[in-house]
């Protein structure tokens, strides 16, 4: 059994990547797959909000510059969830000037040896276009690109769909590609109309359940908790768990 590896990424912050990935990975975990949850940016987001507040723990860093494995780096986090730190040098590799166009390969090939006992291997990207970036759009076919409707966020789409295409053609592959609307306000008109004008240009792209705005989901990073821990009742509980269930059987908009 392959693992599938999705890259959840987009270049605009604040679009809730890191929410997201914790939150899906934890709801699929929960359904009983394996996951694993890599922090690829090197602010290291990922890992305090899943409770490992140590900056100094080597993880994904060590992995892509050639000094540990994988598995080596794979931290238990959770029942059936691991999690690779970002690492202390993970900001080394998106400063490279060494290596040529192999700087952009370490992580696939990282990934090619010890990915198999997995069911999902998520990668939290950091909200740029360098070297870490370009190693995850190398390493994957699959992307989750999280989307907040306001229209910054759809210029914010425009540009990173420029990048996914010079991807594609470089690379001579198609991504699958699914959209999350992160951050909704079903209430709110903006919402409404952005949400419309995405389904108008990515029909049968957008996963079906929008995951609603609540200070809960703002809150639980602070604690190191998902928001399964830290508000299990709540609405954007029952909103990953939907959208986990939409993620494994592909239900679109």
């Amino acid at each position: 059994m392959t693992a599938r590896i999705v890259a959840v990424l987009n270049q605009k912050g604040g679009v809730g990547k890191t929410t997201t990935t914790l939150n899906l990975a934890h709801a699929l975990a929960r359904l009983g797959s394996k996951v694993c949850v890599i922090d690829l940016d090197p602010q290291c987001h990922l890992a305090v909000a899943l409770g490992a507040t140590s900056r100094q723990q080597s993880g994904i860093d060590a992995v892509m510059l050639g000094q540990a494995s994988l598995h080596a780096q794979r931290l238990p986090i959770r029942e059936d969830l691991s999690l690779i730190a970002a690492g202390p040098r993970l900001q080394e590799i998106e400063q490279l000037t060494e290596g040529g166009s192999h700087r952009g390969d370490l992580l696939r090939k990282a990934l090619a040896t010890d990915a198999e006992e997995l069911d999902f291997v998520f990668i939290d990207c950091p909200p740029s276009s360098g070297i870490l970036v370009a190693n995850a759009l190398i390493a994957v076919d699959e992307l989750l690109v999280p989307m907040t409707s306001d229209y910054l966020a759809l210029q914010g789409l425009s540009h990173l769909m420029g990048t996914i295409r010079k991807f594609e053609a470089a690379l001579q592959k198609k991504y699958c590609m699914r959209l999350v609307m992160s951050r909704y306000l079903p209430t709110r008109r903006l919402s409404r109309d952005v949400l419309e004008t995405i389904k108008k240009y990515f029909p049968g792209q957008i996963l079906a359940t929008p995951i609603r705005e609540t200070s809960a989901l703002a809150e639980c990073p602070s604690f190191g908790k998902t928001i399964f821990e830290y508000r299990p009742g709540w609405r954007s509980a029952q909103d990953f768990a939907a959208l986990a269930e939409d993620f494994l059987q592909d239900r679109v908009m």
